[in-house]
């Protein structure tokens, strides 16, 4: 009997050691850095961002889980594709999964910076330079956490001071013209390439004025425009509508490029420059 009670309380002391001895569960995080969230409920419009305990969180397996299945991002910010070169049909390195651009692994697109380097130098002729505008930081953030990535940040940040929406209605353009959104994105290419235009016309333009005040869609309509065209055919349609979707290699096009891609790599520069009130700027002919 005495044998059995000794037996008894050994296995007891064990159990009671095992669970003293257990620390506090971790919480684990997203290969970018953010927790897990809890519950996929944290995330009712669906882009793999959740909201819980006064922090983004992201939903694991969802849109912002890079890791994935993805392994990782490419050095511009980009997921990269699963599925490889069989998400980039027309061969640019650039693919399409889980409704949002990725990169195809040592594709055209898998450069890193795309030839903005990481110079403090301003481009050639033009003059740039950077100062601190109030809450941009946490602006930044806010574009971030709905799923934009360091290119994005450049493009809204070349068009305004704040990458904001606060500009004059369709920035003073109508019809195929009119700009939209934190990016000033066209109606033509909208509606060519963002699926929540599909279909539309011409004559419906004025519908693009939700992305006014829908970040999470601006951002979608923006890496669907992006992988439709392919990067550098998005540039140009950017930057100059049709005319330059026809003539994608002018002077005017490569030189806005080229200080997206210098705005980029300042941002890449310091991560601190990622959630800090510094803007970027190079003075670009506004047309």
């Amino acid at each position: 009997m005495r044998r059995s009670i000794g037996l008894v309380l050994g296995l007891l002391l064990a159990v009671a050691g095992s669970v003293l001895g257990a620390g506090p569960a971790v919480a684990e995080n997203a290969p970018n850095g953010y927790p897990y969230c809890s519950s996929s409920s944290s995330d009712p419009d669906g882009d793999g961002w959740g909201w819980e305990n006064s922090a983004s969180c992201v939903v694991r397996g969802g849109a912002a889980d890079t890791g994935s299945g993805s392994g990782g991002n490419a050095p511009n910010g980009y997921p990269y594709c699963a599925n490889g070169s069989s998400s980039d049909p027309d061969g640019d390195g650039w693919g399409w999964e889980n409704s949002r651009s990725c990169v195809v692994r040592g594709g055209a697109a898998d450069g890193g910076s795309g030839g903005g380097g990481g110079s403090t130098a301003c481009p050639s002729g033009m003059s740039c330079g950077s100062y601190s505008v109030s809450g941009l930081g946490y602006r930044k953030q806010q574009i971030r956490n709905a799923g934009g990535n360091s290119l994005d940040l450049a493009v809204a940040m070349l068009e305004t001071e704040n990458m904001s929406t606060n500009y004059a209605y369709g920035d003073n353009k109508t019809y195929d013209a009119a700009n939209f959104g934190i990016f000033k994105q066209n109606w033509l290419m909208l509606r060519s390439k963002c699926s929540r235009f599909s279909g539309q016309s011409v004559s419906q333009w004025n519908n693009g004025a939700v992305l006014n005040s829908n970040l999470s869609a601006d951002i979608s309509c923006l890496h669907q425009s992006q992988s439709g065209y392919g990067l550098n055919t998005w540039f140009a349609g950017h930057r100059n509508g049709e005319s330059g979707l026809n003539n994608p290699n002018t002077s005017d096009i490569n030189g806005y490029k080229t200080a997206i891609y210098w705005i980029k790599s300042r941002i890449d520069s310091n991560s601190a420059n990622l959630s800090n009130d510094t803007r970027f700027w190079v003075d670009v002919r506004p047309i």
